[in-house]
């Protein structure tokens, strides 16, 4: 039983073969959250031969206490909100939008960053899988879950190399696949799990997309026909 990875490359090559089935589907999308899951989703997209792209997750935290989530945003204009969080503290739609509006700016800029200019990815009708380099508590690939799922896709799959046992036994049941290599009952951090866990750039991000998506793969807009 593997215990560690070496950095989040390795952790990629290895993901890749346990979702291997999936090479061939010719509308496969392999999504990341950057910035650490892009590495990972990398060698993912490049073993399965499938267009990479970022799903930038933005969290919405209550104005008095910007650590609780009441929402999040994401890519492709999608807004989810924790109506639970809303209703009881009391918070207005005006106080949500001032929120919405600060994180859209930041999730703007790191789409420009990430893509240069190019467009999403289209998600409607495909099978797309969501790739972050760990899992914690899972409230981020929470939200990008309900996000994406306003998206249409024909089938979700979240993979990762490392979870928290707990947390993979709750998102099993929100996603039609879910595959994850080390799932300890005792989760501290993501970084524990690895050797190199070294911060991820923008730069790197940026650089990778463009790899994974130039000539020799076909593009991320759209799914291949035929």
């Amino acid at each position: 039983m593997r215990t560690r990875f070496i950095n989040r490359t390795e952790a990629g090559k290895l993901l890749a073969k346990s979702l291997s089935q999936h090479a061939g589907d010719p509308g496969l999308l392999v999504l990341a959250l950057p910035r650490g899951g892009v590495p990972v989703a990398y060698e993912v997209a490049r073993a399965l031969k499938a267009p990479l792209d970022v799903f930038v997750v933005r969290k919405l935290g209550v104005p008095d206490n910007p650590e609780l989530a009441m929402g999040a945003i994401a890519s492709g204009g999608v807004r989810v909100l924790n109506e639970s969080v809303v209703t009881m503290l009391g918070i207005s739609p005006l106080a949500i939008d001032e929120v919405a509006r600060r994180e859209l700016r930041e999730l703007e800029r790191r789409e420009i960053a990430y893509r240069n200019h190019r467009p999403p990815a289209t998600i409607r009708g495909r099978s797309v899988i969501v790739i972050d380099d760990g899992i914690a508590t899972g409230s981020t690939m929470r939200a990008a879950i309900e996000a994406l799922r306003q998206l249409h896709p024909a089938r979700l799959i979240v993979a990762t190399p490392t979870v928290a046992w707990s947390t993979a036994e709750e998102l099993r049941g929100e996603v039609d696949e879910f595959c994850a290599l080390i799932t300890p009952e005792h989760f501290n951090a993501v970084g524990e799990w690895y050797g190199d866990f070294s911060q991820t750039t923008d730069e790197e991000v940026s650089e990778l997309l463009e790899k994974a998506n130039s000539a020799q793969m076909r593009p991320a807009h759209a799914p291949r026909s035929g």
